[in-house]
């Protein structure tokens, strides 16, 4: 049995890597090509060719965290048919090789491959990405989300906060901040804070050029706005570098437990965070995508294949990874706007697949 387990894994290992390195040339020349607008405009800057191998380099964990299921999907595929195709599959199954124990061998390779999907899904590529985005704003801009920024809010005592930042600079300085304070009881507005710039503290935010309008006065029969001009304020809030980088950057980017801690500062605070649970739940789902994959990628080894057709039947194989992977990003979309449990909408599509490929895998060895 040892020597039929390194016989398909080596096999599998090969195809894999194989593909997983194609697809990444692939993605790294789409990449470099799009950098190329980049360095025309902002070569003045300083962003030269160099600068953008760079970040198209460090932008390869991230699409191998996103293409390395795929990649187990196709290289196991063609193994398996290859097997069948030069009758040397028949001859493992001669030799003891059974359906639940061919499933029981792939499944223990395929949990290697979820371990490595993890570990880019969670460390490499979130860090990789973070220096790339970090060198590109050095050259290019901010990090930011568009004209109205990013909007948070924070719950202190007897007050509401609604905080809008524009842009996050490379050494975490933000710029365009805009503060409105409301009042528990009744909403009404308490004050507005507009700060050009602001750091990050021990104990909140330090902010530069500052602009208060307080309409609270105290005593006063009517109610007036009272504007003052600040050079610096600091302003005491839980809010962190990390939500506000999270906020500005997309949910799929961000570790596991980052996400995790972001979801629960939405919650303290009234704010809906589907979209940020469906994605959690997809990162924890993704990598057992690797083991769908093999399921999927089993019942190949039970088909009889001419001369020569064996690259339809691959075909096949990567439409149906495909469909998976479009059925998945289609329920993350449904799931948010039906306002769907968050860890059905990610995990269905995998658990379907599954059983749709245990059934196939079922006929096919009963029909054998």
């Amino acid at each position: 049995m040892r020597t039929i387990r390194h016989l398909i894994y080596s096999e599998v290992l090969r195809a894999v890597g194989f593909v997983a390195v194609a697809f990444l040339l692939l993605f790294f020349f789409f990449d470099l090509v799009d950098q190329f607008g980049d360095v025309s405009e902002h070569g003045a800057r300083g962003y030269t060719l160099g600068y953008a191998l760079l970040y198209v380099a460090l932008q390869m964990p991230s699409h191998l965290y996103e293409l390395l299921p795929i990649a187990v999907l196709i290289g196991t595929i063609y193994v398996m048919a290859r097997l069948a195709e030069s009758s040397e599959y028949t001859i493992l199954r001669t030799s003891g090789l059974g359906p639940l124990r061919a499933l029981g061998t792939l499944l223990a390779l395929g949990v290697g491959f979820v371990v490595l999907t993890f570990v880019f899904g969670d460390y490499v590529a979130p860090a990789a990405s973070r220096t790339a985005q970090t060198m590109q704003a050095r050259f290019v801009g901010d990090i930011t989300v568009g004209r109205t920024g990013a909007w948070m809010k924070d719950r202190q005592d007897a007050r509401n906060y609604s905080v809008n930042v524009g842009a996050l600079a490379s050494d975490g300085t933000m710029s365009q901040i805009r503060i409105f304070e409301f009042d528990n009881a009744h909403g009404r507005l308490l004050s507005t804070t507009k700060a050009a710039r602001g750091v990050f503290v021990a104990d909140g935010w330090a902010l530069r050029d500052v602009e208060r309008r307080d309409f609270e006065q105290a005593g006063t029969p009517r109610p007036e706005v009272r504007i003052e001009k600040l050079a610096d304020w600091r302003w005491p809030t839980s809010i962190s570098l990390d939500m506000v980088a999270a906020a500005l950057l997309s949910p799929d980017r961000m570790q596991t437990v980052d996400l995790f801690h972001y979801i629960s500062h939405l919650q303290d605070n009234g704010q809906s965070a589907q979209r940020y649970e469906i994605e959690f739940w997809r990162k924890v789902f993704y990598p057992l995508s690797c083991l769908v994959m093999m399921v999927l990628a089993l019942p190949f080894a039970y088909l009889h294949f001419r001369s020569g057709n064996i690259a339809g039947y691959v075909f096949l194989g990567v439409l149906v990874g495909i469909s998976f992977f479009l059925l998945n990003n289609v329920f993350g979309f449904i799931g948010n706007l039906r306002n769907w449990e968050p860890w059905i909408a990610a995990g269905a599509p995998g658990l379907l697949y599954s059983l749709l490929s245990l059934a196939a895998f079922g006929w096919l060895v009963l029909r054998q």
